[in-house]
């Protein structure tokens, strides 16, 4: 006999049936591959049919450590043969967060095999949202009497929708912690409160946040020239502390809507950026964002804006450059790059694209794509008896998802190509954390196994570790370009390339230079003994419709 619950559930359709009309419903089988969803989970999760079956139970949480151990709590649980009630976060496919009510309910067969879940939610995330403005004391940070963050936020989203003009400024007091520490340690809130003193005298009724320790926002009519005017205002009207004068400066940055920037996030991005920069010219100054810096933002956010909908419209394009065996004397590899040519922007690389997608949370998405379409690649060679295979970049956030194994597995299996024709490229930092932590070096050795190889790219320009060299399961490295582009003209690189080529010898691994775009690099890097290269000089990238062998 099937459980209670699974009779419940398959014998009153008409209670199901009124059931999905107010619940966010979804079914998974046995495995937790989802296999049914309706509108209402659609609506709220914002993912499509097309792209949400299959996709497993725990990818529609979170990636973080503590929201997929609940995932992995609610499916034991409900593997168990027991119905599951409580709350949990979930995450959109676009990587928002929202919480629901959620009960699990498994059908288990007549030899206690798990068959299938339905899970019913309710969005509760208004409720918990309440919950936590109230538990901030919403609206005012305690010590210095200013708007909070939350505060500061939802008045910057009023006057967007107003369409009110306003600068937003951000402040941070030079070497704060410095002369919290040395001198004014006891005095920390005297100081916050007299330098939030003068941010009201000097900026009068205009909103002000305290949002950190040492970060201050001003939302102002005026212009450039009345907010650099704190400046000489604070030596006007010196900090005393003990009776000594504390020497006070600021840096900060300024923003204007909605010229430079249209909403709150890109606004705080942009603020930070242009006090960056002044901090790095010396400090002491209040500056708006330069023109380039301008310009590196708005397009970030356009990218941001649109690539979801390139992704769903199959605008993104995946491009294959070779790499040139020196043994073998021919091209034993292509690396699988993705790019997108839009009509706004232009061609968007890897080296701009991929980091917006790792924040907005399509970097899962994006590498799916690029393993599925490089893995039908090699398969095709792999059934014309051509011994080619193809490397794709990973990035630590796609493995951070405990389902990667699974995940790469299965393009792997619904491609039919075998796991010895792919590598996966990894980059300095990437090494760096998966030895911190451990899922992730658990499902590259896992993967390893299964004959997927690592290879560490970059190689020298970051976090080298003879750590991670010994405990990860890297199989072949490769130097950087930018070591490659001195190669002729700087005897000291040339040292350190030799010295690199000779370490991944001495480690048994195979050594890969990069860039490579002219006949004298590649004559030198032969006679060092570098196993394959790659660069223009080999060949540029190009698509699989061009690639000939």
């Amino acid at each position: 006999m099937k459980s209670n619950n699974g009779q419940f559930m398959s014998e009153q359709p008409d209670i199901m049936k009124s059931l999905t009309q107010f619940y966010m419903v979804t079914r998974t089988d046995g495995d937790g591959s989802i296999i049914f969803t309706n509108k209402n989970f659609l609506e709220t999760s914002k993912w499509t049919p097309r792209r949400i079956l299959g996709k497993m139970f725990w990818q529609m949480f979170p990636d973080t450590k503590e929201d997929q151990e609940q995932a992995y709590l609610i499916w034991s649980h409900i593997k168990g043969g027991k119905t599951w009630f409580g709350n949990a976060k979930k995450s959109t496919r676009l990587g928002e967060s929202y919480f629901v009510n959620l009960i699990g309910i498994p059908l288990i067969t007549e030899d206690a095999q798990l068959e299938s879940v339905t899970f019913l939610e309710l969005d509760i995330t208004a409720d918990i949202h309440l919950r936590d403005k109230l538990q901030q004391i919403a609206f005012i940070d305690y010590e210095s009497g200013l708007m909070s963050r939350f505060k500061l936020e939802s008045t910057v989203d009023e006057y967007i929708s107003n369409k009110r003009h306003f600068s937003f400024v951000y402040l941070t007091i030079d070497h704060y912690y410095t002369l919290k520490e040395l001198q004014f340690h006891d005095s920390e809130n005297e100081l916050i409160k007299s330098f939030t003193n003068r941010l009201k005298r000097f900026f009068l009724d205009n909103p002000i946040a305290r949002i950190g320790v040492n970060e201050f926002v001003i939302l102002t009519p005026f212009g450039d020239w009345f907010i650099q005017g704190f400046i000489q205002f604070l030596k006007q009207q010196p900090i005393y502390l003990g009776g000594t004068a504390l020497p006070l400066s600021v840096s900060g940055g300024i923003v204007r809507f909605p010229e430079d920037q249209q909403t709150y996030t890109h606004l705080m991005k942009a603020a930070l950026s242009a006090t960056k920069e002044g901090i790095d010219n010396g400090g002491g100054k209040i500056v708006s964002l330069s023109a380039a810096s301008h310009q590196v933002l708005n397009r970030r956010a356009i990218i941001d804006h649109k690539l979801l909908t390139a992704l769903n419209r199959n605008d993104l394009q995946v491009v294959y450059q070779p790499q040139f065996d020196i043994k073998s004397d021919e091209v034993t590899l292509f690396e699988a790059f993705v790019r997108w040519n839009d009509d706004e922007l232009g061609y968007v690389m890897p080296d701009e694209l991929i980091p917006i997608a790792e924040e907005n949370g399509l970097i899962h998405e994006i590498g799916a794509f690029v393993l599925e379409e490089a893995a039908t690649l090699a398969a095709d060679w792999n059934a014309r008896k051509r011994p080619v295979k193809v490397a794709i970049n990973s990035s630590a956030r796609e493995f951070t998802n405990p389902s990667m194994k699974e995940s790469v597995l299965d393009i792997l299996e619904k491609t039919e190509c075998p796991a010895t024709y792919i590598q996966l490229e990894i980059t300095e930092k990437f090494a760096f954390q998966a030895e911190e932590e451990k899922s992730i070096s658990i499902q590259m050795k896992e993967l390893q196994d299964e004959g997927v190889e690592f290879v560490l790219d970059d190689f020298g320009t970051g976090f080298a570790s003879f750590r991670y060299m010994q405990h990860l399961p890297i199989s072949k490295i490769k130097i950087d370009k930018l070591f490659i582009q001195s190669l002729l003209t700087q005897p000291k690189t040339q040292q350190l390339v030799d010295g690199m080529i000779q370490f991944g010898k001495s480690m048994s691994m195979y050594v890969v230079a990069e860039g490579v775009e002219t006949k004298e690099q590649f004559d030198i890097l032969k006679k060092m003994g570098v196993d394959a290269v790659q660069g223009y000089y080999i060949g540029a990238p190009v698509t699989a419709e061009d690639i000939s062998i």
